[in-house]
């Protein structure tokens, strides 16, 4: 009995690498279904909204990052760590450049954040009482 208990407490890193880039994998998901609806919402209310050209700008470069490190991560999954110095240094390299796209792309959705895009608040149109 007290086996199966500290079988059951030890964690299986496999299994929680696994279920944690399904978990990262929907989150990025789910960014990028959100950066789509913006850029249809931004589209929509035009040269109203007080910010259109920065919001449009910056709801593009953090859907061009996205997919951007989504192609970073397709080609360092290529690249193997455990033949040679000179693959384990270009995944290295790659890995270090994911970070900084990521980096990039938060700052960027932070920053659009800020500006005031919210699809909940309607804009009226020239509405004269």
């Amino acid at each position: 009995m007290m086996n199966n208990e500290t079988e059951m407490k030890s964690m299986d890193a496999n299994r929680y690498a696994t279920k944690k880039t399904i978990a990262q994998g929907m989150l990025d998901i789910a960014l990028l279904t959100a950066n789509a609806s913006q850029l249809k919402y931004i589209l929509q209310v035009g040269e109203q909204h007080q910010f259109y050209k920065l919001m449009l700008i910056l709801i593009s470069l953090s859907i061009f990052l996205q997919v951007t490190v989504g192609l970073l991560l397709l080609i360092q999954s290529l690249v193997s760590i455990h033949k040679t110095p000179f693959q384990r240094k270009a995944a290295d390299i790659l890995n270090h450049l994911i970070i900084a796209v990521v980096f990039l792309t938060v700052f960027c959705d932070v920053l659009k954040m800020n500006f005031g895009l919210d699809p909940a608040v309607a804009f009226v149109k020239d509405s004269k009482p």
